[in-house]
């Protein structure tokens, strides 16, 4: 039996007036720790429609440990709570990674 990959999905939405701020952590320090974390297949989505949260994020590991191993590490803390000064209305869950759009 091979392990399932594991998808993290996050969202949220930007503090207002931190959105130069936010994208520039984005670009510069949110996406390259998560890939210096091992978490792959990195995506984010705006949202410009709808009740729903501005951002959707996603990344995936191989299996459920290594996930569990990479949100328990100090990197992801650090990076989390740095994030987590810039949105609010964060949400996040581990998932089954399955192709395609997945909420």
């Amino acid at each position: 039996m091979t392990a399932k990959k594991i998808k993290l999905l996050m969202q949220w939405d930007v503090r207002t007036g931190m959105e130069s701020e936010y994208f520039e952590f984005v670009v510069n320090e949110f996406i390259p720790q998560l890939n210096r974390l091992q978490i792959r297949d990195i995506q984010l989505w705006l949202t410009h429609y709808g009740e729903c949260e501005q951002i959707v994020a996603s990344g995936i590991t191989d299996t459920q440990q290594e996930m569990q191993q990479i949100l328990s590490s100090p990197e992801w803390t650090e990076i989390h709570d740095k994030l987590h000064t810039l949105v609010t209305n964060y949400s996040e869950k581990l998932i089954p990674a399955t192709a395609g759009f997945q909420l």
